[in-house]
């Protein structure tokens, strides 16, 4: 089979394209390694420096008509979304429509499209949260997402490109970086060189973490199953950001206690997914115990600054 990935210089789109290339699928990366790095993408495959926005990157989708295309390429933080809201859209928005229109042109079978379950719901009071659940965005980047799930339809329905989108939970392991923002690769890199966190809010608000493994798994039974669906992926077990601060403190067996900050905008005080739309009808289920994969990661990160 062959196909795009969109962002596979990136933290989860390397992981997946490691994945597609190991079970023998001709991949081809593109990515503008805004915030991707080169030496993440497999050597096995195609590589082009674009942007999804590009007239170049249209051309490249009628001209290697992929099978399948993974758009993992994204604007993926809150914070900067708040701040630059039109930027935000021409990148996510923008973007997934040069894509789909020229996939329809391309007679491109299907769309995998990484979504966002921790922003397209919003602040829910009933939880965990399933795909029945309505969308309520509550910041620029959730619009995005919502939008793009809208323009999936649109397409699936008008042009026959087939979707499927995988809402997920908040996504940890390897590769992640700092710029991120995301509270794992943070909080590990801080301690691993010797500075102190800081906890915002109390620490008490708990999400639903998932490690970047079972995302990769999720990302291959997608390939054929779960057409016009879409699919929460998520442990299903809220953390607190206080317990992952100790286990990781513990895991490197460092002496440091956290600052704590003033609650940030948007952060929600529980969040977690349902899942069992995904177990039923992918035959996914996370796979990796919570302790175990975070100390892979940790290690990982430990590893990768200190050959720095």
């Amino acid at each position: 089979m062959k196909i795009l990935v969109t962002g596979g210089a990136g933290f989860i789109g390397s992981h997946i394209v490691d994945r597609y290339i190991e079970l023998g699928h001709d991949v081809i990366v593109v990515d503008n390694l805004a915030t991707g790095s080169k030496a993440n993408v497999n050597p096995n495959a195609r590589f082009f420096p674009l942007d999804v926005r590009s007239p170049e990157f249209a051309a490249l989708i009628r001209s290697e008509k992929p099978d399948v295309i993974n758009h993992h390429a994204a604007q993926t933080l809150v914070r900067i979304s708040t701040e630059q809201p039109v930027f935000d859209a021409d990148v996510n928005v923008l973007g997934i429509i040069n894509l789909l229109q020229a996939a329809a042109e391309a007679d491109v079978r299907k769309v995998i499209f990484a979504s966002s379950g921790g922003t397209v719901y919003g602040v829910q009071d009933k939880l965990p949260i399933t795909e029945d659940t309505p969308f309520a965005p509550q910041s620029p980047y959730g619009i995005s997402k919502t939008a793009s799930e809208f323009y999936l339809r649109y397409y699936a329905a008008n042009w026959g490109v087939a979707y499927t989108a995988l809402r997920y939970a908040n996504i940890f392991g390897p590769r992640d970086t700092v710029s991120s923002e995301h509270v794992i690769t943070v909080f590990a890199t801080q301690m691993i060189r010797g500075e102190t966190p800081t906890i915002h809010w109390d620490g008490e608000q708990a999400k639903d973490y998932l490690y970047v493994g079972d995302v990769v798994n999720a990302n291959v039974q997608a390939l054929t199953k779960g057409d016009n669906e879409a699919y929460n992926l998520g442990a299903g077990q809220p953390i607190s950001v206080n317990t992952i601060f100790k286990l990781i403190r513990d895991i490197l067996d460092v002496d440091v206690e956290p600052r704590f900050g003033p609650k940030r905008m948007g952060d929600v005080r529980l969040f977690y997914l349902d899942s069992r739309k995904a177990q039923r009808e992918l035959d996914w289920r996370p796979q990796a115990p919570f302790l175990d994969a975070l100390t892979e990661t940790v290690h990982w990160y430990r590893d990768h600054l200190f050959r720095k």
